[in-house]
């Protein structure tokens, strides 16, 4: 708890994960509505692209942390004790 409260650890990228699940849905439920109402392949388009697209969103997010626990880990190593 010490850890959300001061800042200590970063929350963001527990809640990307559960974004990106609620992203996917959203593109399934968004294609398999088009292919039944509109256009079979307007659909599947949005099936693939839209689950690569969410897919790259998430993980270029999550590179964005990444790099943070990396400069924290440069920045506390060269610290003296």
């Amino acid at each position: 708890m010490k850890d959300i409260l001061f800042f200590d650890s970063m929350l963001t990228p527990k809640i990307i994960t559960f974004v990106y699940w609620l992203l996917l849905l959203g593109v399934l439920l968004s294609g398999l509505g088009t292919m039944f109402t509109t256009s079979f392949f307007a659909g599947l388009g949005i099936l693939i692209f839209g689950a690569i697209g969410v897919r790259i969103w998430c993980e270029l997010l999550i590179v964005l942390f990444k790099i943070h626990e990396n400069l924290r880990r440069l920045a506390d190593k060269d610290q003296p004790l």
